[in-house]
């Protein structure tokens, strides 16, 4: 017999399903898919776990024959409930919603200091009062990029090595994460409002320490908002498994822990957005031919081109093209996605 046979023969006679071994060994569900597929073999500690929770040995387990074996009575039960975070979904969005929100408020901050020392110092090297502004502006965008760049990078390797998650938020989560975005969001409005009203009664008698203020303010608020936004936004698991396929390659989609059947539908998502994305790419193309011919064409028809006026001509409405080419774009995704679901 093979380990495959002895573990699917364990689970059966405990009518115990993948999900729920999951849960006692602490591993995601498609791992499990993957060791009944003979893709992967579990680690040494896991296997251990197993023979704890069957009440068998390692030997029995990897080589022997369990199949005619009577249930021991001491058999480990099965879990009850809902799905458990067996893959730190939870913990890795807890980080994303604190390094995301201070990247963004780092770069309004360093626009506020900028703002406040402003043509405090000239500096040779840049030739005008507002090279100080610069250079605090650019050290606040750095300080930004250094929490949101490692952020993107750890998010884009979590969805790799998680394309798919089990929903294990129950309501009482997704209403207590909806009772904190309120609050958020109210206390990032508040942060902003505040900043507005120092810098209507500071602008007065100093223009820079208020331009501070209200960029200061502006930047909690934000930190509030986005991060409310969020971990609200963690509990849509459904949203995020939609994504992975958005996000991922191809590639990583067929080398993931995936069952066939969930893999198969990450693929023709992933090939449903493809096919959206050239629609819409192609609608852009043409926008901006047709933007061009209208800026061009009334200079090549024109019989003198150095007297040409663009007043009252189509050249002065060629940029109508892309706002157009934007909502007919807007308008073929909800189509698509409202009749395309079948495809």
């Amino acid at each position: 017999m093979s380990f495959r046979d002895n573990l699917q023969h364990l689970r059966a006679e405990r009518n115990m399903t993948q999900e729920q071994l999951a849960m006692l060994l602490g591993v995601s569900r498609q791992s499990v898919t993957k060791w009944e597929a003979m893709k992967s073999q579990p680690e040494m500690d896991k296997l251990l776990k197993m023979c704890e929770i069957f009440d068998c040995t390692l030997d029995e387990l990897v080589t022997g024959d369990l199949t005619a074996r009577a249930t021991p009575s001491t058999a480990t039960a099965v879990p009850v409930g809902p799905p458990t975070d067996v893959c730190g979904y939870d913990d890795h969005w807890r980080m994303m919603a604190w390094r995301v929100p201070t990247g963004v408020a780092a770069i309004l901050l360093g626009i506020a200091l900028g703002l406040l020392f402003e043509g405090a110092a000239e500096l040779a090297s840049a030739g005008a009062r507002d090279g100080l502004f610069v250079i605090i502006v650019l050290v606040g965008i750095l300080a930004g990029l250094a929490l949101l760049v490692p952020a993107g990078m750890e998010h884009t390797a979590f969805q790799k090595a998680h394309p798919y998650v089990e929903d294990f938020y129950s309501d009482e989560d997704r209403a207590a994460a909806r009772k904190q975005f309120s609050a958020a969001l109210i206390a990032g409005i508040a942060f902003i409002f505040a900043g507005i009203g120092c810098l209507l009664m500071i602008e007065p008698m100093a223009e820079n320490w208020a331009l501070f203020f209200l960029m200061l303010f502006i930047a909690l608020g934000v930190w509030w908002i986005v991060r409310g936004g969020m971990l609200l936004g963690r509990t849509n698991v459904a949203e995020y498994n939609k994504s992975v396929a958005e996000d991922l390659e191809v590639e990583d989609i067929v080398s993931a822990e995936l069952d066939e059947a969930r893999r198969d539908a990450l693929l023709a998502q992933k090939k449903h957005g493809k096919k959206l994305g050239a629609v819409c790419g192609v609608i852009m193309i043409v926008a901006t031919i047709v933007g061009l011919a209208l800026l061009f064409a009334p200079v090549f028809s024109a019989p003198n081109m150095d007297s040409w006026d663009p007043e009252g001509t189509s050249a002065m409405w060629f940029w109508v093209a892309w706002p157009v080419g934007g909502l007919l774009c807007g308008i073929v995704t909800l189509l698509w996605e409202a009749f395309g679901r079948d495809e």
